[in-house]
């Protein structure tokens, strides 16, 4: 039996850190700030040692508020944040350029002719989300000096001197094949990034370096990438049940096995986690702005905050006919048009903050119902369930919602936190080997469980209203002609 770790969930919008014990559970927290830049023309970045000095920050408020020392630490990351940096000093070269950055879109436009290579290499949609797209403009834009790479590499090495990713990490790149979990030369070379020095790929439950940013020397062994560890915390191992993480966007995975599972739906195939030298797959779908949505209601005075949900969706009956597609940063899977921009339609005189809190509920849960069917497509047989996590799964008429237009049960996390719940499992697991992920993670065990309460005829029909908006969207904004003009 290991002692407690440390977990750090190093996210978007800030960094929680949680220590836990296998015995008692968690017995210390702390969290920290992150106040990313948005800027025209797409731009998102975050200062990188604001990004440290959250970790370091959250890490040691937890391990104060716990009072004892722990047995090593784990940290979680963004997945497709990058930037550049100097691998000799460990000073920054470039802002982090955020997973929802959109300035390498003119890359993209010029690589379409490798798109479809590029997927059934890697399993990733050519798309600036990731990360590839966002280290080629670094390289063409900012800086050709240092490293470039996603951010859990140099949080690590500022931590320990190592220069690694973890498996899952890597395969958020569009840099690894998916079948070797190897850095692929072929798409390296399509990036124009084949010279580039890149971190060591490893397991997520190996231990990579010793830490003395925490206090004594602590081995920090357990890396995995944020998503993935929600799925491993939620104890969706096994194919037929997916988990929705409920954040600054929605993110769903389902698993598929020790095997890739190539998608025909518009989903993304990616690495689950490689632990002990095993990779488990999974297909991902994205929701570019659930919280982030609720932020910009927000601030138009809407509702005073993310509280406000329940009680002013909740005075009025239903949306009143207002259908939102809260396409605020673009659509992600399955549909891939990042410069969409969002509706806002069936408005009248007698449209108050109520109903457009029940459409933007209506929007971010048909969003969801469209990546869970695809899964469902992509695995050929139905889910049975939807685990769920994040922030806004405290909303009672969001989770209701969700559950009447998917039309399967609801199952709300009993414990906060399961991003850092799963990194803290493979930091344990990294420290004993014989340590299954079965046993590291707790029992699973909803604290609720929403049912569907309207028919299946009238989910269909909210849903096409739905669908119907998005179409129109897609109408009225052709895709960009990403043919090179020498080939028109």
């Amino acid at each position: 039996m290991t002692g407690p770790v440390l977990a750090v969930d190093q996210g978007t919008s800030g960094t929680k850190a949680l220590v836990i014990c296998p015995e008692r559970g968690v017995i210390g927290s702390g969290s920290a700030p992150v106040n990313p830049r948005y800027g025209t023309g797409g731009s998102v970045e975050t200062d990188p040692e604001a990004l440290l000095s959250s970790v370091l920050d959250a890490g040691r408020q937890a391990l104060a508020d716990a009072g004892e020392p722990v047995a090593a630490v784990g940290l979680a990351n963004q997945g497709e944040t990058v930037l550049a940096w100097d691998p000799a000093t460990g000073r920054p070269l470039t802002d982090a350029i955020v997973w929802q950055d959109r300035r390498s879109e003119p890359i993209c436009a010029e690589l379409a002719p490798h798109a479809d290579d590029l997927t059934r290499l890697t399993g990733l949609p050519l798309d600036p989300y990731f990360a590839a797209p966002k280290m080629a403009w670094i390289r063409r834009e900012l800086t050709r000096a240092g490293v470039v790479t996603t951010s859990d590499a140099w949080l690590v090495h500022r931590l320990t001197g190592a220069f690694v990713t973890d498996a899952a990490t890597a395969g958020r790149t569009q840099l690894l094949d998916l079948d070797r979990v190897a850095w692929s030369s072929e798409a390296l070379a399509v990036y124009g990034l084949a010279g580039e020095r890149l971190p060591e790929v490893v397991d997520a439950d190996g231990q990579v370096g010793i830490t003395t940013a925490f206090g004594p020397a602590t081995p920090l062994s357990g890396l995995l990438v944020d998503q993935q560890a929600a799925l491993l915390a939620q104890s969706v191992t096994e194919p037929g049940v997916a988990k929705c993480t409920y954040g600054t966007g929605a993110f769903l995975l389902a698993q598929t096995g020790s095997r890739p599972r190539r998608t025909t739906t518009g989903l993304v195939s990616c690495v689950a986690w490689r632990l002990g030298g095993r990779t488990s797959y999974c297909l991902d779908g994205q929701v570019y702005t659930a919280a982030s949505a609720v932020r910009w209601l927000t601030d138009l005075g809407v509702i005073s905050g993310a509280a406000d949900l329940d009680p002013v969706g909740s005075a009025v009956p239903d949306s009143g006919g207002v259908t939102f597609v809260p396409a605020l940063a673009g659509l992600a899977a399955p549909w891939w048009r990042g410069d969409l921009r969002g509706s806002l339609t069936g408005l009248g005189l007698d449209t108050g903050p109520g109903q457009l809190v029940r459409a933007l509920c209506e929007g971010i849960a048909a969003q969801v119902v469209e990546l869970a069917e695809a899964a469902a497509t992509d695995l050929g047989a139905p889910l049975t369930g939807l685990r769920v996590d994040g922030g806004l799964t405290r909303s009672t008429l969001l989770m209701q919602t969700q559950a009447d237009l998917l039309q399967l049960p609801v199952e709300v996390s009993a414990l906060p936190d399961v991003t850092a719940l799963g990194v803290g499992a493979v930091a344990r697991m990294g420290l004993d080997p014989e340590l299954t992920a079965e046993q590291a993670v707790p029992a699973w065990k909803p604290s609720a469980v929403y049912e569907p309460r309207i028919s299946a005829t009238e989910a269909a029909e909210r849903l096409a209203g739905f669908r119907r908006e998005v179409a129109a969207l897609l109408d009225r904004t052709p895709a960009v002609d990403r043919t090179p003009a020498a080939d028109r």
